[in-house]
């Protein structure tokens, strides 16, 4: 006796069978690698000017966190997995931050 499969079961196989989005070629991770290089000589190459002294940990902040955003996105796969990973990735993130400020906080590290 055949019987036919449940509507879930339907349901699941036409949505495994959808076209998955694009990932990214290996000429586009080798031009996000070029990138994360040349940020990071610009990373040393500030540290070593010194008309920048005041503005060294704000430039290494911005630079550290384009480099993160590019790592996540890319080759963590964020930008082409289901947006469900990708608030889980940010609640953890925020939750991190607001930790490391809150204990910069503590040890009064913005007071002058």
């Amino acid at each position: 006796m055949a019987t036919e499969p449940s509507v879930e079961r339907s349901e699941e196989i036409a949505a495994h069978r959808r076209p998955h989005p694009r990932h990214p070629s290996t000429r586009e991770y080798v031009r996000i690698a070029i990138v994360l290089g040349v940020v990071t000589a610009a990373e040393v190459a500030i540290y070593y000017i010194e008309a920048l002294e005041g503005l060294l940990i704000p430039l290494l902040f911005l630079f550290s966190f384009v480099k993160f955003s590019l790592v996540v996105l890319w080759f963590m796969h964020l930008k082409f997995d289901s947006r469900t990973y990708s608030r889980f990735f940010l609640m953890g993130l925020a939750g991190a931050v607001t930790l490391y400020l809150i204990v910069l906080l503590t040890f009064r590290t913005f007071s002058n």
